[in-house]
């Protein structure tokens, strides 16, 4: 006899099923559909992403060994066939998945409004970025990169509290970074912060015209006028200058006329890093303090690439492939929702690796979370002696 829910389907309660049905309705997902249905594709590349499953064999063996459970798991299917599976992937629109993606980031972002930043700042803080996805040429085709490899760029805009994706475009591997910053929203008075791929100072002064902050590195061939050079505490800290300058370039001060500050800081190792911003009232230390929390977004990176199974048993069409991506993306959300919701203490990835193996048990998510007591295990247990 069942008792209580299982893990997996305590955490598929987060999921809004009136707005999926909607986004599925909106492309027409399940036109001609009598068994496999969207929300069972969804469950199926959930579990897929939450247990690892490394292959279309994989998944269906594991769910078909659990088949007396499916029903309890959310599934309305009588069995997972890797054949349905993999044809929904590559058949259903892959924007139904985008959509849902975007109301749980929707959902999610005001819960972590008031997370801690690491910086003492109101602010909005985004980090952006691109990681670069490789694929096979030869089954991959649609995705070009170079002369002999495939691949993709997964283009994030990574809100830091809470490191919730709130703007994710997908594009083929030729195309640049830099471009996608034509594709954003800007918010008035937040800070973006990139790395040096993105430093276009044409688009960052339209960056700067919007009433938005930016923090970038400058690159060693970058060239500096100096108009004034603000004190700093060289003896304390590890500012090495910071400084008011305009570009010198011709081409460069046309993109971008306004005057830049310039921190320069000194790493642990010794090494001078340059950051450029246009926000002049923050103190250096902050600025070097806000860049350095722009690693979150290389973590989220970390997370999706691990979990990304594209070579193996997502398909190989374009839109198998952006399937897989935004139900990985809503899948890390809403793991990020229920974390709220259930007033739980662990890391995001903390709580992705417990879960990994717990899809079946029925215990309750906040008990099999619950944090270990720092005085339950002792350093010199009573029945060991203590060697001097």
């Amino acid at each position: 006899m069942h008792q209580g829910k299982l893990v997996f389907s305590q955490l598929m309660v987060f999921v809004p099923l009136s707005t999926f049905r909607r986004c599925v309705a909106a492309h027409r997902g399940e036109h001609k559909v009598k068994d496999f249905s969207c929300l069972d594709q969804f469950f199926a590349m959930a579990f897929a992403q939450l247990t690892y499953r490394e292959s279309l064999r994989d998944i269906e063996v594991n769910l078909r060994a659990q088949s007396h459970r499916l029903y309890h798991m959310g599934f309305r299917c009588a069995t997972i066939s890797r054949n349905t599976l993999s044809n929904a992937n590559a058949t259903r629109a892959w924007q139904i998945y985008a959509d849902f993606a975007q109301h749980l980031i929707a959902m999610a972002r005001p819960l972590y409004a008031d997370e801690p930043l690491g910086v003492d700042l109101d602010a909005t803080v985004y980090a952006f970025d691109a990681t670069t996805i490789d694929l096979c040429l030869s089954i991959h085709p649609w995705a070009p990169f170079r002369r002999a490899k495939a691949a993709i760029k997964l283009h994030t805009l990574l809100d830091l509290r809470g490191s919730i994706p709130s703007f994710i475009h997908i594009t083929d591997g030729k195309t640049h970074e830099v471009n996608t910053l034509d594709e954003l929203v800007i918010e008035s008075g937040a800070f973006y912060l990139m790395d040096r791929g993105y430093l276009d100072f044409q688009r960052l002064h339209t960056l700067h015209e919007s009433g938005a902050f930016f923090v970038t590195r400058a690159k060693s061939n970058t060239k500096f006028q100096r108009r004034y050079s603000h004190p700093v505490d060289r003896a304390t800290t590890n500012i090495m200058c910071d400084q008011t300058d305009v570009l010198s370039v011709f081409y460069s001060k046309k993109d971008y006329p306004s005057a830049l500050r310039r921190v320069v800081v000194k790493d642990e190792a010794g090494k001078r890093i340059t950051f450029l911003t246009n926000n002049f009232a923050l103190k250096p230390e902050v600025i070097a303090a806000l860049y350095k929390q722009r690693w979150q977004v290389e973590l989220f990176f970390k997370w999706i690439k691990q979990h990304l199974r594209i070579k193996v048993f997502y398909g190989t069409s374009e839109n198998a492939v952006k399937t897989q991506i935004w139900i990985a993306v809503a899948t890390y959300v809403l793991i990020a929702i229920a974390k709220k919701r259930l007033h739980l203490s662990h890391s995001l990835y903390e709580i992705l690796q417990i879960l990994s193996l717990s899809m079946f048990e029925t215990t309750p998510i906040n008990q099999l979370l619950t944090p270990l007591l720092e005085n339950s295990i002792s350093e010199n247990p009573p029945n060991q002696l203590s060697l001097l």
